[in-house]
């Protein structure tokens, strides 16, 4: 089980099942899965498929996490019914080694700051609690937001291949 942590703002809770539809609909916002090609091709491709999509959003529910990682569930205390998003910690592409971090919010919760709150709680806990060294994440080049975000929580640009639309941010105590 996952711990519960509290901002000013927010509720971030451990992901259940019960969230297993509110995550499908997330998805389903093109303005969210805009910078995740995967995601956008089995929800929008041509080979759009809603069965494809609920096993890929049921595989990150059933995987099982290093001890204390895993997903969380983000809610704010003005609208604690209302599903804001997720933020997570977990091996890479759910195999590692690396660790990653990462932040997906409903687009009405864009702009207030709600996903540096909540991503600069779990990249805390990742340092002081799990003791982790190093976080990376891993954000489309063309995603200025979450780049923003990064940046806010303390994360510094590492890399980048350049044949990749992908660019690395890195939160290291090395």
């Amino acid at each position: 089980m996952l711990e519960t942590f509290e901002t000013d703002r927010l509720i971030l809770r451990e992901r259940t099942f019960k969230d297993f539809e509110r995550c499908v609909e997330l998805d389903r916002e093109p303005e969210v899965v805009n910078y995740i090609p995967e995601l956008k091709r089995i929800i929008n491709g041509t080979s759009a498929s809603e069965k494809k999509h609920r096993e890929f959003v049921k595989k990150r529910f059933e995987t099982d996490y290093p001890e204390g990682m895993g997903y969380w569930t983000i809610v704010t205390k003005e609208e604690p019914q209302q599903f804001a998003g997720g933020v997570l910690l977990i091996p890479l592409d759910t195999v590692g080694p690396d660790i990653e971090i990462g932040w997906r919010l409903r687009p009405k919760y864009w702009g207030k700051g709600y996903a540096t709150e909540a991503a600069r709680v779990i990249i805390q806990y990742a340092a002081e609690i799990l003791k982790l060294q190093k976080v990376i994440a891993e954000i489309h080049k063309m995603n200025k937001g979450s780049i923003r975000v990064a940046e806010k929580i303390g994360m510094e640009y590492t890399e980048t291949e350049e044949t990749s639309d992908y660019i690395r941010y890195a939160f290291s105590r090395l």
